[in-house]
């Protein structure tokens, strides 16, 4: 029987990851998001040192889910205690403004993914175009993790922010949980014309454990669509 057939959206998240693969050199230690895309990252990670084509790379993963998927294809892993610099991250992204500012967090592993990357020298994200955004919340809410001691005040908080907030249920029935046992509100403000600005609010509350604005913290861009594969470096300054 043949494999399923790719779709065209898939496509493109293996070109862009399969492109970001490439900038990693033999020795190094690379940060490994988690996601869709990241999982393009991962395979084709564990398909080079299969082959000989790398050498001495090791993976940090920036979720259970990841670590599990990078175990099962034979991607050697360190945690960031073992090696807490890390010379590149690979991740996706659910929105990217023209700023390279991302929105992350529709797969519940902001808190993770924003520890590593801010570990990491340099952070490549990888997506198809769908996700590119004039403004960050014109397509997605934003995940706020908050610590489930006193998440109702936390939503109310968010509300007066501006935003509608939709605590995330796990598929099972109940909370959501992330790997840390925290829940996550959904927070739909809309399009937001301060990002960093929203994301100071959000830090200064006691509660909220990370958010998933991504603010400066993206070195580099690749994005695929049907005219192929664009890399974009984010400018100085």
């Amino acid at each position: 029987m043949s494999p399923p057939e790719e779709s065209e959206v898939a496509r493109f998240k293996r070109w862009a990851a399969e492109r970001a693969v490439e900038l990693v050199q033999p020795g190094m230690g690379v940060g490994l998001g988690s996601g869709s895309t990241a999982a393009f990252v991962v395979y084709r990670l564990a398909a080079l040192l299969r082959e000989g084509k790398l050498t001495g790379v090791v993976g940090v993963p920036t979720s259970l889910e990841t670590e599990s998927l990078a175990r099962s294809v034979g991607v050697p892993l360190a945690t960031l205690e073992e090696h807490p610099a890390l010379e590149l991250t690979i991740d996706g992204a659910d929105e990217v403004d023209p700023e390279l500012c991302l929105l992350k967090g529709g797969g519940g592993a902001l808190l993770r993914e924003k520890i590593v990357a801010q570990a990491s020298r340099r952070v490549i994200i990888v997506v198809d175009e769908s996700k590119l955004s004039p403004r960050l919340g014109t397509q997605r809410p934003v995940a706020v993790e908050v610590l489930p001691f006193g998440w109702r005040s936390q939503a109310l908080f968010l509300e007066g922010l501006g935003a509608r907030v939709t605590r995330r249920e796990a598929r099972e029935g109940g909370p959501y949980r992330t790997d840390q046992s925290n829940f996550i509100l959904d927070c739909d403000f809309g399009p937001i014309s301060r990002p960093a600005e929203l994301a100071a609010k959000l830090e200064a509350r006691a509660g909220i454990v990370e958010h998933g604005l991504f603010i400066g913290l993206t070195s580099e861009l690749i994005v695929a669509g049907p005219k192929g594969v664009e890399h974009r470096v984010r400018r100085a300054g």
